[in-house]
């Protein structure tokens, strides 16, 4: 009963009907309270969201499984001191972390969710370590930016390991066989009578049934079954004594033995009379035949190559029993008793060396071959296929790496070796597109987000860093269809709301937006990125103070994520706390050395704070990451306009115009310029530009002031333009 139930509560859970599977477990636990079906009974409730009851049943066990479901129970409740504790208990420092690879993974998932970095990234190195294919905790590496190179985890020497240990398993299941295989050859003529008992009573009562008014006949099956083995004996008639003490097992009887013996020695119902006339003397003639064949056997080793009349017998019965049941099972010829006793007798002694050496040696060893020869075969069809899952790996991996560290254009590299099957899913095209956004390619971002998105329509990670690519892309329709399709398929996921909230972003509706950012941080408190959007509308609507909490929040969650540094300098930027500003920008170019964006506002710090020959070499190299961003050529035209080196400003502003020639802020930086070199016609016409292309109404103002003011030799313009 018990077995029984431990098998349905299995399939229900891999049948996802786990309220069937609570149900039937708490009977078992009810029948049989051990410890293994407590832990059962903890798997359901962890299966149907009910961890709060698997913590309460697995409170105080001490085995390390129970330890390892109490923990995860724990974690899921966002008890991560009892969780740690039960892990890794203070007062046992020596006792190891249950469950191997993925107690270390919890672990280190733990010390993350504390703050406790080092202590976390050395868990998750442990786990990796136990099991090579644990892809999560090499993920959670990366994401510290800690993780070793791939060639060097996934390598050929893990591949080596790994197939020794399945080597090792193969060989011990090897082993085990072969003793097997020795056992039951060495104890088959004596335990084949017990194999198959209710085959042969089934058998006898057949016999039985089938010749009625024939007594002697279940005598005659009982006689077979029960005949010896021995090597003289096993060639002579059976008799009644001999008979009692052996047990090996004949091929099946045929329901009419005599007519199954006269076809398979050619006779037809013509010669059956003049067969049952000459019995004695065909006897005589059998008997002389049989020592002829014993003496053969035993002393000329060259007869064993000669075909015998036994095997034919063997051969013949086992391929045709069938068909001749069919023939001959209804109407048997009217013989006396003797008679079908003698031939049946004949038949059944004639092949019982070849049943019996047949079994015992060329079947055995054919099935060890066989078997050994699927072992290897096996073991190495599985050396090829871990190569071939870590060669897999390696490239994943290797590019998940360089995309953490933020080397983009190295990992698109990577993510391009991958085979055409394995490039065309979500999750790499979602790895493609995050490295195409970071590169503030926005183009061939939204083009792999949206095809990743045809391709895995449900799949909703990513979905935030695509909605956020189509807001920069100003694609309002489509960013509103794709957040009212994220609601549909998951209204419960932080990604659709982060994705509704960017709609009403670029509607310029902050308060709305911030909303639907804190419904996705109420949703799983632990997305950085909702956190970060929350700080970038707090920061739109003047609300620095909430802002800098929101940042904060984000960078608890996640430390490395360095919109949260960026936003938090932006805010103190607009304070004008510059050594502040200049601190976390800095702190965020040190994670992401290679954003041209980063680099901008890091030379914007350390020009307000005077250092503008610094402030020059950040534009410069913000320029070169990146030919297309506006920004740094212009911020460097202001540099340049602040150390009066007039000329080279308008030099690269002329450069800027090429890229953005419709940027109402440069043609009136560019008319503050021609002020200043007294050029006063270029000066009104740039002017004039910067209005027509309609700038912000806080600029507006300024610049029609600096127009009307521009034949005033003595004025000064405004330092804002």
């Amino acid at each position: 009963m018990e077995t029984l139930m431990v098998d349905r509560v299995h399939s229900s859970l891999r049948l996802f009907l786990h309220r069937n599977a609570v149900f039937l477990c708490e009977r078992l636990c009810a029948q049989f309270p051990s410890e293994t079906n407590v832990q059962l009974l903890a798997t359901c409730y962890l299966h149907n969201n009910q961890p709060y009851a698997a913590y309460h049943i697995l409170k105080g066990k001490k085995l390390p499984e129970s330890r390892y479901l109490f923990a995860m129970s724990c974690f899921r409740m966002n008890l991560l001191r009892e969780a740690e504790d039960t892990l890794c208990p203070v007062n046992e420092p020596n006792i190891e972390v249950p469950n191997g690879a993925t107690g270390h993974y919890l672990l280190g998932v733990i010390y993350r969710c504390t703050g406790r970095m080092s202590a976390a990234a050395e868990q998750f190195t442990q786990a990796l370590t136990l099991d090579p294919l644990l892809w999560a905790a090499y993920e959670e590496l990366c994401i510290l930016g800690v993780a070793e190179d791939a060639d060097e985890c996934f390598s050929e020497a893990i591949a080596l390991r790994l197939q020794q240990e399945h080597t090792s398993t193969s060989t011990l299941e090897k082993s085990n066989f072969a003793n097997e295989n020795r056992i039951l050859s060495s104890s088959l003529p004596s335990s084949l009578g017990d194999i198959v008992p209710k085959q042969m009573k089934q058998l006898h009562v057949n016999n039985t049934a089938e010749l009625p008014g024939y007594p002697h006949v279940r005598a005659t099956a009982l006689h077979v079954q029960n005949s010896t083995t021995s090597n003289v004996a096993q060639f002579d008639t059976p008799s009644p004594v001999s008979t009692q003490t052996s047990s090996i097992v004949p091929p099946p009887l045929f329901r009419n033995a005599h007519a199954y013996q006269n076809t398979i020695s050619g006779d037809t119902p013509a010669k059956q009379k003049a067969n049952g006339a000459n019995q004695p003397l065909r006897r005589k003639h059998l008997d002389e035949a049989r020592l002829k064949k014993v003496s053969g056997r035993l002393f000329n080793q060259s007869s064993e190559s000669m075909p015998r009349r036994s095997a034919r017998l063997s051969r013949d019965t086992t391929i045709n029993s069938n068909s001749n049941i069919s023939q001959f099972g209804g109407n048997g010829t009217d013989h006396s008793s003797g008679s079908r006793y003698e031939v049946i007798d004949e038949m059944w002694t004639d092949n019982m060396p070849a049943t019996s050496s047949s079994v015992s040696s060329t079947d055995g060893r054919f099935f060890e071959q066989d078997k050994a020869e699927r072992i290897l075969s096996q073991d190495s069809k599985v050396a090829v296929g871990i190569r071939e899952l870590l060669g897999l790996l390696r490239t994943l991996g290797e590019g998940f790496r360089l995309s953490c560290l933020f080397k983009c254009q190295e990992a698109l590299e990577v993510y391009r070796k991958l085979p055409e099957p394995q490039f065309n899913t979500g999750w790499v095209l979602c790895q493609v597109g995050k490295a195409y956004f970071e590169l503030v390619d926005y183009l061939e971002a939204d083009r792999y987000f949206e095809l990743a998105h045809r391709l895995s329509p449900c799949t909703l990670d990513g979905m935030d860093i695509y909605s956020t690519v189509l807001y920069h892309l100003n694609a309002e329709m489509r960013l509103s269809y794709l957040a009212q399709e994220l609601i549909s398929i998951d209204r419960l996921s932080p990604q659709a709301w982060c994705a509704v909230g960017n709609c009403f972003a670029l509607r310029k509706d902050h308060e709305t937006a911030l909303k639907n950012f804190q419904r996705a941080v109420q949703l799983d408190s632990r997305f950085a990125y909702a956190h970060t959007l929350c700080g970038h509308e707090y920061s739109a609507l003047e609300d620095y103070e909430n802002s800098l909490k929101s940042y904060r929040c984000a960078l608890q969650i996640d430390e490395r994520h360095y919109n949260a540094w960026y936003g938090l300098g932006v805010v103190y930027l607009r304070q004008e706390k510059f050594e502040f500003a200049e601190h976390h920008f800095r702190r965020a170019f040190q994670i992401n050395p290679r954003s041209s964006v980063l680099m901008c506002y890091l030379g914007m710090a350390l020009h307000s704070l005077k250092m503008d020959e610094d402030a020059l070499e950040m534009m410069e190299k913000a320029i070169a990451a990146d030919k297309k961003n506006p920004l740094p050529k212009y911020q460097k035209a202001l540099i340049l306009l602040g150390l009066q080196k007039y000329t080279e400003a308008l030099e690269e502003l002329e450069r800027l115009k090429e890229i953005a020639p419709h940027e109402s802020s440069m043609y009136a930086l560019m008319g503050k310029i021609y002020k200043q070199l007294n050029i006063l016609d270029k000066a009104v016409f740039c002017f004039g530009i910067a209005l027509d292309l309609k700038p912000p109404a806080a600029d507006l103002a300024i610049i029609k002031s600096a127009m009307e003011k521009v034949h005033l030799p003595d004025e000064l313009m405004e330092d804002d333009l």
